[in-house]
């Protein structure tokens, strides 16, 4: 059995993520989840697993709307590797929950998370104009703080109010419709999950602070025709003007000019640590398209030997 940690407490659109890639399964360990064990915050969550205390961690990366989630960007480039085994994505909606009995004039504060005060600012700014807004450590936190008397509204999933007893002042609120947020499954290094033909492939570098630098690593996916999905900079927080450069593209390790563009970087980073090759998840069942054939030079990068 494994086990698998969260961003909780319950109730939270973390744990609904978790059910929900526990039952696809897009990975064989998923066939065998027993214990899961909710953390204060992602960082926590991805500690949990450099320590050996689960084998996997459940994690947001991206939303829809508000873009990356810092902490687990920052969280994957700490000093012990981690790697990315699949991910899955939910729609994200709240609901604005309150203790029975209580009414808009009631609420002097609403809390949630960073991430979903970004996505109810417009809803809260225009029924609760002058309501302090206060943070949390994930939605279901927030429920609990009304819960326990230390707020008067959170926005969270429905699920949250129903097994804190709270009720909803309003249902399905969302600034932008139709907003999803990523998440990744997280464990220590080893083979990545096997190619699919529909994967994404990650990995964060650092480059000598040279003119052109960014560029021409950006150039040596262009020249082999490989899609980026995602690119972010974060500071390192060792000096001033360094950045980790967190990249995602389409296919796998296995993919001859992914595996190509990887060795590129490698000869041009100063720094570059490979985060993963996974099945992009893909609700509607999509046909995967062909791809090259596999590389034998990645072989110790799947054994998870090297960076």
């Amino acid at each position: 059995m494994i086990s698998i940690s969260y961003l909780g407490p319950r109730g939270t659109f973390s744990e609904a993520a978790l059910q929900q890639i526990i039952d696809d399964k897009p990975v064989t360990a998923l066939q065998n989840v027993g214990e899961r064990i909710a953390a204060a915050t992602p960082p926590d969550a991805l500690q949990m697993v450099r320590d050996g205390h689960v084998d996997y961690a459940l994690v947001p990366t991206e939303n829809f709307v508000d873009g990356p989630v810092t902490p687990t960007l920052d969280s994957l480039a700490g000093d012990d590797r981690l790697q990315i085994y699949a991910e899955t994505e939910i729609p994200v909606v709240f609901s604005m929950l309150v203790r029975p009995g209580t009414t808009l004039d009631d609420v002097k504060t609403v809390g949630t998370h960073p991430v979903a005060m970004a996505q109810v600012r417009e809803w809260v700014e225009e029924k609760l104009p002058a309501a302090e807004k206060k943070t949390t450590n994930s939605t279901a936190a927030a429920a609990q703080a009304v819960a326990d008397g230390e707020l008067d509204m959170a926005a969270a999933p429905a699920r949250a109010g129903e097994i804190l007893g709270l009720e909803a002042l309003a249902e399905g609120v969302a600034d932008v419709q139709g907003a999803y947020t990523r998440f990744i499954l997280v464990g220590k290094p080893g083979k990545p999950s096997p190619r699919t033909g529909r994967d994404r492939t990650s990995m964060v570098f650092q480059l000598p602070n040279e003119p052109a630098t960014l560029v021409n690593a950006m150039n040596e996916y262009g020249m082999r025709g490989v899609d980026l999905t995602r690119i972010e900079s974060r500071p390192t927080r060792q000096k001033f003007g360094s950045y980790n450069f967190f990249i995602e593209c389409v296919g796998h390790i296995d993919d001859a000019a992914v595996a190509e563009t990887m060795q590129a970087l490698h000869r041009r980073a100063s720094w570059l640590r490979y985060l993963g090759s996974w099945p992009a998840y893909d609700e509607a069942g999509t046909p995967p398209p062909n791809f090259d054939d596999s590389v034998d030079w990645v072989a110790n990068l799947r054994e998870g030997k090297v960076e």
